[in-house]
């Protein structure tokens, strides 16, 4: 790959890297303006009660719902100073939903970015639910330390050169991307 090489690689090119191999920016200065979309998802898995004290409210530190959204919302914003590499982008709305299963003791996170820009926002999506997610244990850690998160993926992408594309169904036998 050369320095003028196309910047937005096909896929499998590895597009951050230069001639040489060093870690560089992507120019997208020339690529258009769209409107793009990114769906990011990760699960949690803790014991019924847990599950079912978060649901409810009833945890040391409150209400933790409403501070898992804003966290992932919030970590979206912040993905260019996490992530190295990363184009600030024009979000124009990120949502985070958080689905708790007190009977499977299960918590399940789901961030959407939007944007107007020359790049896409799956490091936003994928940013927002990782730190919900550390956001949620971060808030039952106090009644149980031993809380896996895993299970972070992109479920959909739209916009861009490339187009739409969802993942394959999970294995749990439900639809990847909503």
């Amino acid at each position: 790959m050369t320095d003028d090489a196309d910047p937005t690689g096909e896929q499998g090119e590895l597009t951050h890297l230069d001639a040489s191999g060093r870690a560089r920016m992507v120019d997208v200065g020339e690529k258009p303006v769209t409107a793009r979309s990114a769906t990011a998802r990760c699960r949690l898995a803790m014991s019924p009660d847990t599950a079912a004290r978060l649901a409810a409210g009833d945890l040391p530190k409150g209400d933790a719902l409403p501070v898992i959204r804003i966290a992932g919302i919030q970590a979206a914003k912040r993905t260019p100073e996490l992530v190295p590499l990363c184009h600030q982008v024009a979000l124009t709305s990120v949502e985070v939903d958080v689905v708790v299963d007190a009977t499977a003791g299960a918590v399940t996170i789901e961030a959407t970015a939007h944007a107007l820009d020359r790049t896409g926002v799956e490091m936003e999506a994928m940013t927002a639910a990782s730190v919900a997610a550390l956001t949620c244990y971060d808030l039952v850690k106090a009644v149980q330390r031993d809380v896996v998160i895993g299970d972070l993926r992109l479920v959909a992408k739209r916009g861009g050169r490339s187009g739409e594309w969802h993942a394959e169904p999970d294995d749990r036998g439900g639809p990847a991307a909503p």
